[in-house]
């Protein structure tokens, strides 16, 4: 290639040292918050969720449920589910589906849903005779509300031309339903995190510790308390407190030296267990001494556990069912024990979230040794104790999260229904009678998932006993009074406690909050401080798969607690390495561990919302991929200079780099409020020393959507922004561009009229 004299002059006035420079102010690089809210945007973590939802989370639920059996004749009468998805939003309109748009839903007060299809294995014949198998594809069990501007919308990739022929605002940024006409959007949840331990204390002073278990099969709570300088253990389905020790010993490990080793060799640790370690000497003299005889007094502790042996084969409830075929599948020689329900619960609902694998506890019984050592600290030491108001033991659950529980309810529920209906008709068939199982999925009389998503939906009560779920005002109508107000409703975050509780902690602002949560938006009165909003650059996580993580974890070293003994659990020269809650081993070099992780995020190698946070008081490192952790994205730093260059923000002005490109390339990243714990960052480039590891984008981003537009709020008394964040969604203005056509009953419009 030959370079003519222009081509060489402009490579002379190119000023290349200039480029390559590290960007020094924030100016420079002010560009990148619009770019970031064009590939996140305030509303994409509720589409991320809903699709995970759709493309993922239905079809776990499903697999998990999907054999069902008569329990009349489970050999012969079955049908199974093979595959379920979600088709494009439609009506029937005289036998034809016919596609529907949001527009069209709110004009005839309709619900934007589209079908839910399964296809489904299913036997049919002669009672008592021959019976044969066959498919079934596309049978609908049910219409789902579908998410506006998600994957499964109409209105998905549409440009703006499209958008106006369909009767909508291209600004529009979706996130919301349309149900019976009306606009409903889910309000962000905030939960404590699912499958972590807290530990915490009572209103005597006693200190436990909690875990809140999720699986795709079962949840449930576990805690450990201590009492009286005595550790017991609680679960719903014993009728009183267990000691500790006696589980342990159910569940394998019969040594109590095994279990002080497990614990610690620390005198202290030792000491403190030893009052637990009397309670079960007291309890030999009851016949306890050995695995079998604890899981025959735990089984005395169950409760109704005196008939349960013979109610268990006769009972049609759902969870004896799954206990039956439980016992089947891994205990077929205990079928006829007395000691089976133990085992069961010991099993599936203690820490369900730990799997046991061809009947090994022992790394529950880790599990609970890393609970009884977290408990004896906090009891030596109260700054070990957990602070619930800190962002980093919290989740938020998201629309996608929420309708997966209650879809999760209502397909138990239908299934649970549909035996009863077949072993009804089954009871009453003659010899000569034909019967098919997939009628009892079809006709509208079957579709009660269709009527309990869309009477949540539309009402916001979520009343799930199975799960112990009743909460009230899950969903709100979609504020339109002005677009920024809409923005605010979208974002905001609805409090676990009861807004009628006189705390202060719940309300404070936590250091924690920064850059993740407005310290300004909130209302005033007894909701304050409870109900918060995401600041700007706030993006909450969906779930991604654990396998592949699971797998570059251990070829990064970590060693599997399968090949470990007690004693070497809490050695002072390894860390635990754990995943989402689960402990998967140790690990000799935690800080080598924790950089090739996150040089593997930065190169793209693994996703770029995992998490690596060293503890190093617990001696823990932590990596999350669950959903629900709020994250924000900051500029890397090395030796206090910034890896974004001139060249790269010139790149993205004049439209040849994206923000995804920065993240593509290690040159802005995504932390949790934990991984934070490890990191240096410094406000300005100005202000950057050589041990920072991360810059602010933009300082004002720790504002939220509607206390951004608040003009020079540095200079305003705090209480001035809240008020502003308040009355500012009730400005009047251009709420859309289709304001004109939009059937809301409640406008606001400002009319500049000229007189001549």
């Amino acid at each position: 290639m030959v370079l003519d004299h222009e081509d060489l002059d402009l490579m002379n006035f190119v000023d290349k040292e200039k480029l390559s420079a590290p960007i020094k102010s924030t100016a420079d690089k002010f560009q990148l918050v619009p770019e970031f809210l064009k590939v996140r945007g305030l509303v994409k973590q509720h589409l991320d969720s809903f699709n995970y939802f759709i493309n993922v989370g239905i079809k776990k639920i499903v697999r998990e449920n999907s054999r069902i059996t008569s329990t009349l004749d489970p050999s012969i009468y079955l049908w199974s589910f093979k595959d379920v998805y979600v088709g494009e939003p439609s009506i029937l309109n005289v036998g034809s589906a016919e596609v529907i748009s949001p527009h069209m839903c709110r004009l005839a007060d309709m619900t934007y849903a589209a079908p839910i299809y399964v296809n489904i294995e299913y036997v049919h014949g002669i009672h008592g005779k021959t019976t044969t198998t066959s498919a079934k594809d596309k049978v609908v069990i049910g219409r789902m509300p579908i998410m506006l501007r998600s994957c499964r919308c109409v209105l998905h990739g549409k440009d703006e031309e499209e958008l106006a022929r369909l009767g909508e605002c291209p600004l529009d940024p979706g996130g919301y339903f349309v149900i019976e006409g009306t606009e409903k959007v889910f309000l962000i949840q905030e939960q404590l995190s699912k499958n972590r331990i807290i530990i915490d204390s009572d209103k005597k002073g006693n200190i436990n510790a909690s875990v809140t278990s999720s699986s795709e099969t079962t949840k449930s709570k576990t805690v450990i308390q201590i009492e009286k300088e005595k550790i017991y253990l609680y679960l719903h389905q014993f009728v009183k407190k267990i000691p500790i020790i006696i589980v342990l010993k159910a569940m394998g490990m019969e040594s109590d030296q095994e279990i002080v080793q497990m614990v610690g060799r620390d005198p202290r640790f030792s000491a403190s267990l030893l009052p637990s370690m009397e309670a079960s000497i007291e309890c030999i003299s009851e016949g306890v001494n050995t695995r079998q005889q604890a899981l025959d007094y735990l089984e005395a502790k169950l409760v109704g556990s005196t008939s349960f042996t013979t109610s268990l084969w006769q009972s049609r409830d759902h969870r004896m069912d799954h206990l039956k075929r439980w016992m089947i599948c891994f205990y077929p020689a205990k079928l006829n024990m007395k000691d089976g329900r133990a085992l069961y619960i010991l099993c599936e609902l203690l820490l369900a979230h730990v799997p046991v694998r061809d009947d090994n506890y022992r790394q529950k019984c880790f599990y609970v040794g890393v609970m009884l050592r977290r408990m004896i600290e906090a009891m030596l030491n109260k700054d070990s104790m957990d602070d619930k108001d800190y962002v980093g033991n919290k989740r938020l659950e998201l629309s996608g999260q929420l309708i997966s529980l209650l879809f999760e309810d209502l397909f138990k529920t239908m299934t649970t229904d549909t035996i009863k209906k077949v072993d009804a008709i089954l009871q009453k068939l003659n010899q000569a009678t034909r019967f098919d199982f997939s009628q009892c999925l079809t006709g509208e009389k079957n579709h009660n998932i269709s009527f309990g998503l869309e009477r949540t939906l539309s009402t916001g009560n979520f009343d799930i006993k199975r799960f112990r779920m009743q909460r009230k005002g899950m969903t709100q109508v979609l504020t339109r009074l002005s677009f920024i107000g809409s923005l605010g409703s979208i974002t905001k975050i609805s409090p676990q406690f009861e807004k009628s509780r006189k705390v202060s902690g719940p309300r404070s602002l936590q250091p924690s909050q920064w850059g993740m949560l407005c310290p300004c938006d909130t209302p005033e009165g007894e909701s304050c401080g409870l109900v918060k909003n995401l600041a700007l650059m706030t993006h909450v996580t969906t779930d991604q798969e654990e396998g592949p993580l699971v797998a570059m974890c251990f070829k990064l070293g970590v060693t599997d607690l399968e090949v470990s003994s007690a004693e070497e659990l809490h050695t002072p020269d390894s860390f635990l390495v754990i995943l989402n809650g689960l402990i998967l081993g140790k690990h000799r070099r935690p800080h080598y561990f924790a950089n090739s992780l996150r040089r593997l995020r930065r190169a793209g190698k693994i996703g770029k919302f995992v998490s690596v946070f060293i503890n190093e008081k617990q001696h823990c490192v932590y990596v999350a991929s669950d959903g629900g952790r709020v994250c924000r994205p900051l500029v890397i730093a090395e030796n206090g200079e910034s890896r974004v260059k001139q060249h790269h923000m010139k790149e993205l002005k004049d439209g040849v780099r994206t923000f995804d490109d920065f993240i593509r390339e290690g040159l802005i990243e995504y932390l949790d409020v934990n991984e934070e714990n490890n990191a240096l960052i410094a406000l300005y480039e100005s202000e950057a020393m050589k041990d920072v590891t991360h810059i602010e984008i933009e300082p004002f981003t720790i504002l939220g959507v509607v206390a951004g537009l608040i003009p020079y709020p540095h200079h305003n008394q705090s209480p001035r922004n809240t008020y502003q964040c308040a009355m500012g969604k009730q400005a009047m203005g251009n709420i859309a561009y289709n304001q004109a056509i939009k059937p809301d009953g409640l406008f606001a419009f400002t009319y500049w009229c000229w007189i001549r």
